[in-house]
């Protein structure tokens, strides 16, 4: 069980205070099907949990997150859904891990993020952002190896969160996240 000081509460609940306070200046936005995307690689994150924590913490502030594996049901067509989420969406988080550039779809929703111009956070987790890169198995096209190479380059050299998940404070860390997620939004309400 973990032990916090005194000034680690203070701290927790003012940012507590603070979240809800962003939120009642959020609030009167527009309806839209979902105000975050979160693109993640299931290999990595079902097995440390991170995407679906983080769903659920945003979900608890009333926000409307998008998750393929909360959001999606059988039947539903994969491009479609996601394609139609990203661009409804007004952020974008990239939860970017050791093996996000393996799969095709995750590369694919970060193009789509970019190339769209979301606001885009990405959050590096248990990997330094210069240990990622496309690796081209033959498995994509010229262009689409350009598109993926260019959108990760993006991601890159965005400021994001960085969260290793044996060492790292979960609680603080889904704080900073939602603290990102709020700054961003309110950003573009002004």
């Amino acid at each position: 069980m973990q032990h916090y000081t005194s000034s680690t509460c203070k701290n927790i609940c003012n940012r507590i205070l603070h979240h809800s306070k962003q939120l009642r200046l959020i609030k009167d936005r527009p309806s839209s099907p979902c105000d975050i995307f979160i693109s993640h690689r299931g290999i990595d994150t079902k097995h440390n949990i991170v995407a679906g924590l983080l769903y659920d913490h945003l979900a608890r502030l009333c926000f409307r997150p998008f998750l393929d594996s909360k959001n999606m049901k059988p039947g539903d067509k994969l491009f479609d859904k996601i394609d139609t989420a990203i661009g409804n969406c007004k952020i974008g988080i990239s939860i970017l891990s050791p093996q996000y550039c393996d799969s095709y779809f995750c590369l694919h929703e970060l193009s789509l993020m970019m190339e769209s111009k979301k606001k885009c956070i990405p959050i590096f987790v248990d990997v330094k952002p210069s240990e990622l890169h496309v690796k081209d198995k033959g498995h994509f096209s010229a262009e689409n190896l350009k598109r993926f190479s260019w959108a990760l380059q993006e991601a890159k050299y965005t400021v994001g969160l960085t969260f290793n998940t044996s060492k790292g404070n979960w609680s603080e860390f889904l704080m900073d996240a939602s603290d990102a997620v709020m700054k961003n939004l309110q950003e573009m309400k002004e």
